[in-house]
This record gives structure tokens, sequence and C-alpha cells, in this order.
């Protein structure tokens, strides 16, 4: 756990499933007031899983979708619990004013990017989810996109690195590689959540765990449950 709250956050999503989970951390950082800046990376297989997903739709304005889903469906569709229990989407304005002061979409091709380079002072990065083949190229040093360079770089900064890895049944191989990480300075934090809390929804489920890893990084959310707290 870093000493001091981190102010300038990398987050990259990959091609394993789990968007609902990226969703719930996007929203969670864009209201934490300590957080000042996020540069977000989407690998190309991350769009894929993404589009199954959320039901996104290409590149563009994909910050602003990602919030944004689900936000206007039809209230037909609502659960009798919907009628007492208070939506946490946020409007589309405030979406608009975060991905303009807040959260920087940057591409996964662009090597040459900001958080390529260890004198830029990024703080700490997360992958949600991690897909395998990302933990294989970070464990082996293999660098050759944006997302892993990014990752490389925490590494031999003494970075946070949390890697959400997101696979089942796991192999000889992604225990390796998970030991290789871990070995190297990431934090490997399975994509596992937890139920002791009842959650009722599957936002509920991934909004919880959003608040798990950002605790990690010394963000701890008042909302966040707390075993027999």
């Amino acid at each position: 756990m870093p000493k001091h709250p981190p102010q300038n956050l990398t987050i990259a999503t990959t091609g394993a499933s789990g968007s609902a989970f990226l969703r719930q951390l996007l929203l969670v950082v864009e209201r934490d007031v300590r957080i000042q800046t996020v540069n977000f990376i989407a690998s190309d297989s991350g769009l894929r899983v993404l589009a199954e997903e959320l039901d996104i739709q290409g590149r563009s304005n994909l910050v602003s979708q990602i919030l944004s889903h689900g936000v206007n469906m039809a209230s037909d569709k609502t659960s009798p619990r919907s009628s007492t229990k208070p939506s946490t989407r946020i409007p589309a304005p405030i979406e608009s004013k975060i991905i303009e002061s807040k959260i920087k979409e940057q591409s996964n091709a662009d090597i040459g990017a900001n958080m390529a380079s260890g004198s830029y002072p990024a703080d700490a990065m997360i992958v949600i989810p991690c897909s395998v083949g990302t933990l294989a190229r970070i464990a082996n040093g293999i660098a050759s996109h944006l997302i892993e360079r990014a990752a490389d770089v925490c590494l031999k900064e003494k970075r946070p690195l949390v890697l959400c890895v997101r696979e089942t049944p796991l192999n000889k191989i992604h225990i390796r590689n998970m030991y290789r990480a871990a070995d190297a300075g990431a934090t490997i934090f399975p994509l596992i959540p937890a139920f002791y809390y009842r959650p009722t929804s599957l936002d509920d489920i991934a909004r919880e765990f959003a608040y798990r890893v950002l605790a990690h990084l010394a963000l701890p959310q008042p909302e966040a449950f707390h075993w027999k707290g």
C-alpha cells in the first residue's frame, strides 16, 4: 500500500470478461476528489469485451459510453426494489464534465504516451480486468503496447501495480506468470467478488470490488462494507 493516496492513476482494461467491474471502478474514481487525473487505456481485445458486455460501439467517446451504460434503460424493466433504492448512476452532464477534467483516454498503440516514461508522475496503475495474455506479457517484460509498457514502468519505478486477473481454470503457465509478476512487485488481485455483505445486484458486487481495490491503494471509500465494522 502506498504511503499517500494516489492523485494520478492509470486504469487499463483488457480482453477478459468483467466490464461491469471496470465501469464501477471508473464511476468511483471520477467522484473521488483525492484523485486528480485518470489515464484510461483499452486494448483492442478489451474493446471487443466492452462491446459484448456493455454494448459499447466503437472508440468514439469511449469513457462516456462506459459511464452512461444503462442510464437510459426503460423504466418498465425496473425491479420492485427500484422504487425504494435510489439510483447510483450519475447524470449525463456530470459525465461530460468528468471526461473533460479527469478521465483521459489514451491509445494502446501510442507507446510514446505520457505514462510510458518513468519521468511521468503516475502514482499507481490498475488493470481491470486483466487477461492472462496481458499478465504473461507484463510478467515477462514484453512491453510492445502502452498497457504493458505503463505496467513495466510501474514495476521499475517501484510504484503500485494491481492486476485484477480474470480467468478460470488456471493452468501452470498462468500460475507461474502470476508468481513472476508478484515477484517483480505487482499485486495479483483476482477478480473474485465477496458475497458476505449480501449484494442484491451485479452493480453492488462490482462496486464493492472496486472499493476493495482502491482501499488497497490507500483510497478507502466511505460507502465500503466492513466486516463487523
